[in-house]
């Protein structure tokens, strides 16, 4: 148990075995607490300690595997808070105009489905501002579509005492809070026609009249906004100013979709398995790669937002520390289902094989006899494929031999022999 402990203590990442005579049930249960991979009892048997350092070189190479995707994650990151994540090629283009946007005094406007991030790029690009261009100032937002029509204009520019009822205070808007900062207009294709107009008078002008007032108030700002509507769309069916468009689209981004960028996937599952552990403090389980391969798959209408969310349930109802295929939603091929194997579009047959051959031993509880039945092929295919796995997997050391199991000539069962349907 000392050498245990200090063994973890030099690296917690290295898999220990504990072997003893002694073993009891206790004495397993707090090997496992204090780290063990672990625990077999004597009289050793050369398989069970062959099968143990297996599974442990396993769990070894997943916790390596997750390590460099963390360190990965570091270098993917964009901006002080690494809040965007992303080396795929659509994402280095995107980020290289931001960068350009930030360091200029032009008006930006961003395109992209919902859920893919374009508060986050707005942000960053306010906060990587030159000091001499809007930095001065703050972040202000405004979500033009969470707020009534009637309560917009008020919001956007102010009021004073008494321009309507309920107004009994003056009250600054957030065009004079972003004064010498940054004004980000999110979901701009749903503002209603008035709003519009007035809009285009300040971008034009770079004055306004609060609401109840003649005085003009001049301000300088730049102005980031953000849609998910085809604009020109909106422009053609007379929904949406074109002049006003033409100054709110002097730089131009577009954010691509998650399933436009899937490479992206797993540095993203990295951030959000860190994000949702500390959030509900709770451990950050491994991830298996090919949970990465599903996800890929995967069309994600719901973007970045989406992902996350999958991932944060995923910490919450973790018990194992790992994420495997099963843990997943049914929509992603995961769960429990009944004869049912999900085999990801462009996998090399030769895994599909292996999948299929893993999968039904697994519904017969290792019954070759069964699982050679149901796939149509003999016994000894079978046989074939168990002993081509124990040698992919050991080095063949001296002795091993022995313990592979070798394929017998048997006659192929029949339905009757397992009564099935």
């Amino acid at each position: 148990m000392d050498l245990l402990d200090a063994v973890k203590a030099l690296d917690s990442s290295i898999e220990v075995i504990m072997m003893t005579a002694f073993g009891t049930v206790e004495i397993a249960v707090e090997a496992m607490k204090r780290g063990s991979h672990d625990f077999i009892t004597k009289p050793l048997q050369r398989i069970q300690v062959l099968k143990a350092v297996h599974r442990a070189l396993d769990r070894r190479q997943l916790v390596l595997e997750n390590t460099r995707l963390k360190a990965a994650v570091f270098e993917a990151s964009h901006g002080a808070d690494r809040n965007i994540i992303g080396r795929s090629q659509a994402m280095g283009g995107m980020m290289e105009v931001a960068l350009q946007a930030a360091r200029s005094r032009a008006n930006v406007l961003i395109d992209g489905e919902s859920g893919t991030g374009k508060g986050l790029l707005a942000q960053y690009i306010h906060d990587n501002s030159e000091a001499a261009i809007f930095k001065k100032g703050i972040f202000v937002k405004i979500n033009c579509a969470a707020i009534p029509d009637n309560l917009l204009e008020a919001e956007l520019f102010g009021y004073e005492p008494g321009a309507f009822t309920g107004a009994n205070k003056k009250k600054q808007g957030r065009v004079e809070l972003a004064h010498e900062g940054t004004l980000f207009l999110d979901e701009i294709g749903i503002a209603p026609p008035t709003l519009q107009s007035k809009l285009l008078r300040f971008l034009q002008e770079g004055e306004f009249e609060r609401l109840g007032s003649n005085d003009t108030v001049k301000i300088q700002t730049r102005v980031i906004s953000a849609t998910n509507v085809d604009l020109k769309a909106a422009i053609s069916h007379r929904q949406f100013r074109e002049d006003l468009f033409y100054r709110l689209n002097v730089l131009h981004i577009k954010i691509p979709a998650l399933r436009e960028r899937t490479e992206d996937i797993p540095l993203l599952v990295a951030q959000f398995l860190e994000v949702a552990a500390r959030k509900n403090g709770r451990p950050v389980p491994l991830i298996h790669a090919d949970v990465f391969e599903v996800l890929s798959h995967y069309e994600w209408p719901g973007n970045i937002r989406e992902l996350q969310n999958l991932i944060e349930r995923l910490v919450v109802l973790n018990t194992s520390g790992e994420v495997k295929l099963e843990n997943l939603p049914q929509e992603f091929g995961g769960g429990k289902k009944d004869n049912v194997i999900r085999v990801p579009i462009g996998l090399p047959l030769k895994k599909v094989e292996g999948l299929l051959f893993r999968e039904t031993l697994k519904a017969t509880k290792g019954d070759k006899k069964v699982a050679a039945f149901l796939l149509g092929v003999h016994p000894r295919t079978i046989y074939r494929y168990l002993e081509q796995q124990q040698l992919s997997t050991t080095e063949k050391p001296e002795g091993t031999e022995a313990l592979i199991p070798q394929a017998k000539e048997v006659d192929p069962p029949t339905e009757k022999q397992f009564n099935l349907p």
